[in-house]
C-alpha cells in the first residue's frame, strides 16, 4: 500500500527523482572535491561553498526551461554545475587552467557558462539583482519566453539593489523569480540579529504586493514544485515571485571562515537532522527504487568528479596572450590607456 508521503510526492515521476538526486549528489561531491584541492594548494585565493544547501540549486535547475536565465551570488558553483556546466570547467577555473569556464581569469566567485543559461556569479553583494530585472525586460520587451532566476543570501535583502529590484520587476510584471537562499548567517553574523523582521525576504513581500513565500531549501521536492509555479506565473505574464528557502550551510563563509560564531551543537544538528542528500537518498528508498539504481548514480558522479579533477590538474595554466583579452566590451583594455 503506498504511504502518505509517497501519495503526497506522485506528481514527481521517477526518471525526474533521479534527475533531482543526481544533481544534488554532483554538487555536493563536486564540492567537496574543490574543498580538497584548496587544501592542497590547487585552488588559489578563496572559495565560498554550498555543502548543505544543494536542494536549492537542483529543485530550481530541474524547473528551469533550457533557455532560462540564472544570475548567482559568489558562492555560484552549485548552481553553474545545476545547469549543466562541464564539471572540468568549473574545477580548471578553480585551479586558474586553460580548462576552465573563462580559461582561469575569473575563478571561484566568478564562474559564468552562458551557452547553459548561467549569465555570471556576482561577487559584490547585491549587484546582479537588477542585472537579473534587466534579462527579464530584454525577454518581455523582445517577447521572449526565458524567465530569469537570481539567486541571493540572506544578507542582500539589507541592499538597496534588493528593494530596487523587486519594486521595478513588480511595477511591470516583468518575468523574474527572486530566490533568497536564507542559510541563517550573512557572513559571520546571523541574519536575526541585524534585521528587522523575523523572515528577511518573505516579511518583506507584501510592501511589493507579493505572495509570502517560504519553503523548506533542504527538500528538493518542495523546492522543484514551487520553482515550477514559479515559473508558470511569470511564463503567463503575471509578474515575479519573491522564494525565500530555509536553509543552512555546513561549511563556514568561505574556506578562511572556521565558522567559530556557530552555537555549540548547531551544524552538528543541521547535519545529522536536515541534509538534503540524506533525506532524499531515504525519500528514493522510501519511493521503492532500488538501491543499486541509487548506488549507480553515486558511482557515476564520484568518477566523473574523478575524471575532471586529473584532466584539470593536467590542464596547462592560461596563456600570456590572453592577459588583456575580454577585459572590456570591444574586446581589450588597449584602447583606455
Amino acid at each position: 500500500m503506498a504511504t502518505k508521503q509517497t501519495l503526497q510526492n506522485d506528481d514527481i515521476n521517477e526518471k525526474k527523482r533521479l534527475e533531482l538526486y543526481n544533481t544534488q549528489y554532483l554538487i555536493r561531491v563536486a564540492e567537496q572535491r574543490a574543498y580538497d584541492l584548496f587544501l592542497e594548494n590547487l585552488v588559489k585565493g578563496t572559495s565560498h561553498l554550498s555543502l548543505g544547501q544543494e536542494a536549492i540549486a537542483s529543485g530550481f535547475a530541474n524547473a528551469m526551461q533550457e533557455n532560462d536565465k540564472s544570475f548567482c551570488t559568489y558562492r555560484g558553483h552549485a548552481h553553474t554545475l545545476a545547469r549543466g556546466a562541464s564539471v572540468v570547467g568549473v574545477l580548471g577555473e578553480l585551479m586558474q587552467r586553460d580548462c576552465g569556464l573563462m580559461r582561469g581569469k575569473g575563478g571561484s566567485m566568478h564562474l559564468t557558462d552562458t551557452s547553459k543559461g548561467v549569465m555570471g556569479s556576482y561577487a559584490i553583494i547585491g549587484a546582479h539583482l537588477p542585472m537579473a530585472v534587466g534579462s527579464a525586460w530584454r525577454a518581455q520587451y523582445l517577447g521572449h519566453d526565458d524567465v530569469a532566476t537570481v539567486f541571493f543570501g540572506d544578507g542582500t535583502t539589507n541592499i538597496g539593489a534588493f528593494h530596487e529590484a523587486l519594486n521595478y520587476a513588480v511595477v511591470y510584471k516583468l518575468p523574474v523569480v527572486f530566490v533568497c537562499e536564507n542559510n541563517n548567517y550573512m557572513e559571520y553574523t546571523h541574519i536575526e540579529s541585524i534585521t528587522a523582521v523575523k523572515n528577511p525576504a518573505a516579511d518583506r513581500a507584501s510592501a511589493y504586493g507579493l505572495e509570502s513565500i517560504i519553503i523548506d531549501g533542504n527538500d528538493a521536492d518542495e523546492v522543484y514544485r514551487t520553482a515550477q509555479k514559479a515559473y508558470e506565473k511569470a511564463r503567463a505574464g503575471e509578474g515575479p515571485s519573491l522564494i525565500e528557502c530555509k536553509t543552512y550551510r555546513q561549511s563556514g563563509h568561505s574556506r578562511a571562515d572556521p565558522g567559530a560564531y556557530r552555537p555549540k551543537g548547531e551544524l552538528e544538528h543541521w547535519k545529522k537532522n536536515n541534509d538534503p542528500i540524506t533525506r532524499y537518498r531515504e525519500r528514493l528508498i522510501e519511493f521503492g527504487i532500488k538501491q543499486n539504481v541509487i548506488n549507480d548514480i553515486e558511482d557515476n558522479v564520484k568518477d566523473l568528479v574523478d575524471q575532471a579533477t586529473e584532466k584539470a590538474k593536467n590542464s596547462p595554466v592560461p596563456p600570456e596572450d590572453i592577459l588583456t583579452t575580454n577585459v572590456y566590451a570591444n574586446g581589450g583594455w588597449a584602447w583606455r590607456n
